[in-house]
Order: structure tokens, then sequence, then C-alpha cells
């Protein structure tokens, strides 16, 4: 083969597979290469793809128990009613140690957690100031949420705060480069519509019987660590009615509530490729994230409720019931993590809207909660959305035949 045949072999590596095989004949290529040709990519592990699935089930289960206790223990009749701002600040306390423990097996000993802790909070301090980021981005979020609230009708401000779904979608595609099918953009409509007609009829069909709404939203990241105050705060504000002359502005709520799913989307794919990515173990990363929110926690709870802490104590209207509902949402923000890491944040969000669904027909017996056909046809949408963006998946563009790669070969020589 002439020295002109071999440079056009180097800069054109479009045409390798064809001259790979006429190299081979003359002796040039290593029968290695050949091999390295023809070497299909590895597959995840059955590990890796029984922990994802078990991870999603799980996470279903979590949040269907934690809306139902929490709807218990909100509900009870002659208790005190405990503060969310301190029960969030607790179940991240729990997460701490969950995760410490976590740790100190997946190290197999203490001294060996407490040396990676060290690294990696002191050492390796870039990996902490990374896990920064999306919690300020989470404080960020929740602020706007406070605001937009506050100049938004219930139903507008549920319908447009499901965004979400389709920013996380579209954050998937433009940072992790993960590519969905027609079918699967069509699904996440289709969830996005479910959604939003079951929280409505959920959340109105309650207000109308006087009693108290069943608490369907859930904690969609680790970082998230404010939605539970903001979920009282939300419900508080969507009860009671606008005082006359109090200033709104839609225009402003709206812009609020799109910037926050913005940023929801944003920061749950920043912290997906962090533990998808990065060599910090996921147990570390969670302490790290809750070593971060606790300072945020503890502030925020002084800002809303320090005057209720002030007269009545941190632990008012605390018992072992509520204890049980702060370990629920501490072990789900654990499960989360898990759920990004080996599934995604797509998948994770057709889990938790599963949960709305299960929680919802768990209340039907146990607090004789009646949905309506709205709700039916808002629970069926959401089952279509999770089938359809399961059973069509995005299918690569075959790869060139081999009677392709004759002709080309023939072109080649013909044009050499």
């Amino acid at each position: 083969m002439s020295e002109e045949k071999q440079n056009e072999i180097i800069e054109n590596p479009g045409i390798k597979s064809e001259e790979k095989i006429e190299l081979k004949t003359e002796g040039k290529v290593p029968q290695e290469s050949n091999n390295q040709e023809i070497k299909k990519p590895e597959s995840p592990s059955q590990t890796a793809k029984l922990i994802k699935y078990l991870s999603l089930f799980i996470l279903v289960a979590q949040n269907a128990l934690n809306v139902l206790f929490m709807r218990h223990v909100r509900s009870r009749p002659g208790t005190t009613m405990f503060l969310s701002s301190v029960s969030v600040f607790w179940g991240e306390v729990m997460k701490l140690v969950i995760g410490f423990f976590l740790l100190v097996g997946e190290q197999k000993g203490l001294k060996n957690a407490l040396t990676c802790l060290y690294t990696n909070f002191f050492v390796e301090y870039k990996e902490l100031l990374k896990t920064a980021v999306p919690s300020l981005i989470y404080s960020v979020q929740n602020m706007l949420l406070y605001h937009a609230v506050s100049h938004l009708e219930a139903a507008t401000f549920m319908v447009t705060y499901q965004l979400k779904i389709l920013t996380t979608a579209i954050f998937t595609v433009a940072i992790l480069r993960r590519k969905l099918s027609f079918l699967q953009w069509i699904s996440l409509l289709v969830l996005f519509s479910g959604v939003v007609i079951v929280q409505y009829d959920v959340k109105f069909s309650s207000s109308k019987k006087n009693i108290e709404p069943i608490n369907i939203t859930s904690t969609s990241s680790p970082l998230e660590v404010t939605t539970e105050t903001l979920k009282e705060f939300i419900t508080t504000t969507i009860a009671t009615p606008k005082k006359e002359g109090r200033y709104q502005n839609s225009f402003l709520g709206l812009s609020f509530v799109i910037t926050a799913c913005v940023l929801s989307g944003f920061a749950g794919i920043y912290l997906e490729k962090m533990l998808k990515f990065s060599k910090v173990s996921l147990w570390t990363r969670n302490i790290q994230l809750a070593t971060l929110s606790l300072p945020l926690l503890f502030a925020i709870t002084m800002i809303k409720d320090g005057d209720k802490v002030m007269k009545d104590g941190f632990m008012q209207g605390f018992d072992w019931m509520v204890w049980i509902t702060v370990l629920i949402n501490a072990v789900g923000g654990l499960i989360v993590a898990v759920v990004i890491k080996y599934a995604d944040n797509i998948l994770k969000g057709f889990a938790t809207s599963v949960a709305i669904i299960v929680s919802t027909i768990a209340s039907i017996y146990l607090f004789n909660f009646i949905p309506s056909y709205i709700f039916i046809i808002g629970a069926a949408l959401v089952i279509i959305a999770v089938i359809v963006y399961s059973v069509f998946p995005y299918k690569a563009p075959p790869q060139t035949t081999q009677t392709q790669l004759e002709m080309n070969n023939l072109l080649n020589k013909a044009n050499p």
C-alpha cells in the first residue's frame, strides 16, 4: 500500500472499517485491532439494573407512605401542631446520621470513614464547593416560590409549577446529552397534564369539604430541603382568602414560578451529573449535602417560626408519630439520591407522580376521601405516560450495513 493511501486512512477515520480489511490482508494490522473493532459496548451490570428498579419501587412506596403519615399527624384532634420547619431540620439531621452509618459500612470501619470525610471536606475541598452550587440554587428557588404563591391564584400556581417536569427533561438532553424519543416527549406532556389534573382535583375537592387537603407534593431532590415548609405556607395561602387591597402581580408571580422551575430542572440535573460522574461516593456526597443544608434550615426555621419557637419551644408538638414521619421523610431523601445515581431525574419524576396516585387511592380507605371523575382521568393519564415512556425509548439509527461498507470500499478503490 502506498504512503499516500496510508495518510488517507489516518486523515479519514470514517473509512477506517473498510480499509482495515485491506490492511489486515497485507499483514499490517494486528489481530487485536480487529477484535477491538467488533467489540460491543458493555451493558450495565445486573446489580446496577436491580438497584435502579428496586430504588424506583421503594421511592414510590416511601412517597405514598410519607403522604399518608403527614396527612395523619396533621389532622389528629386534640394535639399540639408541630412546626414543619423544625421537622424538616430534624429530617436533615437524620439523613446526616444515617448517611454516616452507611459510609462506615461502605468503608468497612469507623477509621476509614473518618479519613474519607476528612479528605473530602478539607483536602479535596473543591468537591465540597461543587456541592454548594445546587444547595444555593435550591435556596433561591424556594424563595422564589414563596413570593410566587403570594401573587398567583392556587390553580395557576399548581399548573405552572409542574413545568419542572419539562425543564428537567430539557436539561437532561442539554447537559447530559441523553436522547429521548418523540413518544417519550409526548409522554412527558401527558404526565404534566395528569399531575396537574390530579393535584387540582385533590386540593379543591378537599377544600370544598372543609377538610385539610391531602399533602401530595414530595421532595424532588435531596437538596430541596425546605419543601415541607413551603407546602405548609402554600396550603395556608391557598386556604386563606386574599385580603382586599393586597397587591398582586400575576406577571411577577408567573416570572417567579417559571424561574423556579428552570432552577429546579438545572439543579436536579447538575446533582445527577455530580452523583454519577464524580469519584466521591454516594454516602459521602449525602453527608456533604446534609452538612451544608443544616445551617440554612436552622436560619429558615428562626425566620419563619422564631416567635413560636421562643414561645412554646423548638420541639413543640413532637411525639413518636411525628418522629416516625420525620424518619420516613429522611429516608426518602436518601432514596432519591440512589434513584438519581442509578436511574435519572426523569424516572424519579415518574415515580413520584405514581406515588400521588397510590397515596390518594390509599386515602380512600384510610381517610374516606372520595375522588371525582376528574381524578380518575388524571390518574389514567399518569399511568399511560409511565407506560409510553417505558415502552418507547430512544433508538439510535441503525449502523452502516455490510453491503454499504462494501460499496464504500469499492468507491474508495475506484477513487484513490
